[in-house]
C-alpha cells in the first residue's frame, strides 16, 4: 500500500513537474523566441501563457524597451579639415528580434558594438560635409544620422531611436587657434551688428529731427497767420474807433504815450515844448 502511494505521489510530481516545463509567460515589454534543437520555431508571441515541449523546446526572451550603449571617443574630420574628439551615446531597440537573433546572436554587447560602428560611419560622412560652427551647434543632425543609417541598422534587426553627443573637443595643438579664429568671427559679427544699429539709429533720430522741424515751422506759420488776423482785427477796430470820435481816440492815444513816456527816473526826454507832443498837457481841449 505505502509502495502504491509513493508510486501514485511520483507520477503526480513528474506530472506537475512536465506541467511546469510545457507552460511560460511573456511580458508586455518581451521578445520571446521559441527553439527547437537549436532552430527557431516561433517568435511571434503575444503577452500571456504560452506552452512548449518540454526537453525539447527552449525559449529566450528580450528586452522591448529602449537600450542605451555609450561609445568611446573617436576623432571626426569637418568641412574645414579640424579634428574633433567626440563622444556620444545611443538609444535603441529591437524592432525585429527574428533578425536581431541571427545577426548578433542574441548578444546586447556585440549589438551595442556594431550599432555604434555603424552610426560612427554615418556620423563621420555628416560632419565631413559641415563647418565646426555647424558641428557645435548640432542643428538637423539626428534625422539625416536616422535616414543614413537606416538600412545598416534594419539588417541588425534593430531601430536607432536617438543619438546623443556627450562632448566635442579639439585636439590640444589646435584648440586655441580655432578658438581665437571662432573668436574673431563673432568679434567681427558684432562689429557689425553695432555698425548696423548706428545706421539704423541715425536714420531714426534724422527723422525725427525733420518731422520736428516740420513741425516747428507749421506752428510757426499757423502762429505768424493768427497773429496777422489779430492784427488786423486790432488795426479795424482801432480805425472804427477813430473814425466815430478822432479826437477822443487822439487823447486816448496821448494818454497813453504819457503813461509810458513821463514819470520814470531813468527816462531823458528832449523834446520841444511846443511839440505836439505836450498839446493836452497845455490846454486840455489840445487845441
Amino acid at each position: 500500500m505505502g509502495n502504491r502511494n509513493l508510486g501514485i505521489l511520483t507520477i503526480a510530481v513528474l506530472v506537475v513537474l512536465m506541467i511546469y516545463m510545457s507552460a511560460f509567460t511573456v511580458n508586455a515589454t518581451e521578445y520571446a523566441i521559441k527553439f527547437r534543437f537549436k532552430e527557431i520555431v516561433t517568435s511571434n508571441y503575444e503577452p500571456g501563457l504560452h506552452f512548449k515541449m518540454p526537453l525539447i523546446d527552449n525559449v529566450r526572451k528580450f528586452d522591448k524597451r529602449l537600450l542605451t550603449a555609450d561609445t568611446p571617443e573617436d576623432k571626426f574630420l569637418t568641412s574645414e579639415g579640424k579634428i574633433l574628439l567626440i563622444d556620444f551615446f545611443m538609444k535603441w531597440q529591437i524592432e525585429d528580434i527574428n533578425r536581431y537573433y541571427q545577426a548578433t546572436s542574441a548578444d546586447e554587447e556585440v549589438a551595442a558594438r556594431r550599432l555604434g560602428d555603424i552610426v560612427k560611419d554615418a556620423l563621420k560622412g555628416i560632419i565631413a560635409k559641415h563647418t565646426l560652427q555647424q558641428v557645435v551647434q548640432r542643428t538637423g543632425f539626428i534625422e539625416e544620422l536616422r535616414a543614413n543609417s537606416a538600412a545598416s541598422t534594419a539588417q541588425l534587426g534593430l531601430k536607432l531611436i536617438d543619438v546623443r553627443v556627450k562632448k566635442i573637443n579639439l585636439p590640444d595643438e589646435v584648440s586655441d587657434s580655432v578658438y581665437n579664429r571662432m573668436r574673431q568671427d563673432f568679434a567681427q559679427q558684432a562689429a557689425k551688428l553695432r555698425a548696423e544699429g548706428k545706421e539704423i539709429s541715425a536714420s531714426l533720430e534724422s527723422k525725427a529731427d525733420r518731422e520736428r522741424t516740420e513741425f516747428l515751422a507749421e506752428g510757426y506759420r499757423q502762429a505768424e497767420i493768427i497773429r496777422g488776423e489779430g492784427d488786423a482785427r486790432a488795426a479795424d477796430t482801432y480805425a472804427k474807433a477813430y473814425s466815430r470820435n478822432p479826437e477822443f481816440y487822439a487823447f486816448f492815444r496821448s494818454m497813453q504815450a504819457y503813461r509810458e513816456s513821463l514819470g520814470k527816473d531813468s527816462d531823458v526826454m528832449v523834446i520841444s515844448p511846443d511839440s505836439e507832443f505836450f498839446k493836452y498837457l497845455k490846454q486840455p481841449s489840445g487845441r
